[in-house]
């Protein structure tokens, strides 16, 4: 974590608050996976830093519930990650669940628009010409 530590140095000098803030809540939210794990961190993903708090968002009540009774090991993991004084707490929230990509269904078949067309004499000179413009392009 020799990377963290240099970031923290630099950063420990300055006079912005609000830099801080945001490389600390960076520091954070980055060092979650490395604390808890990869699978963990599957479940319970690391949202925001709220002063010395970092929230994270749960799947459901039950996970909400076990992270809980893991947080003082969580926090000297993130501790061991960051350096002491970033994080002083830990808040597990339930989020809603994730919308999965959709995909537009597929067609089964792929009806021919001429059979839109009633008339049967339309229908073949509607086809016919259909047909031209295809060999033509």
């Amino acid at each position: 974590m020799d990377h963290a530590s240099r970031i923290l140095a630099k950063w420990a000098g300055s006079s912005e608050t609000g830099k801080e803030l945001v490389s600390h809540e960076r520091l954070a939210v980055g060092a979650w996976k490395k604390a808890v794990g990869k699978r963990l961190a599957e479940r319970a993903r690391a949202i925001k830093l709220v002063r010395d708090r970092l929230v994270v968002g749960v799947d459901d009540e039950i996970w909400q519930k076990n992270l809980w009774g893991l947080r003082n090991q969580i926090l000297k993991n993130l501790e061991a990650a960051i350096g002491p004084g970033i994080v002083a707490s830990v808040e597990f929230r339930i989020l809603p669940p994730k919308i999965e990509p959709q995909r537009a269904p597929l067609a089964l078949t792929h009806a021919d628009e001429a059979e839109h067309i009633k008339d049967p004499g339309l229908r073949r000179i509607y086809r016919n010409s259909r047909d031209r413009e295809t060999r033509s392009a």
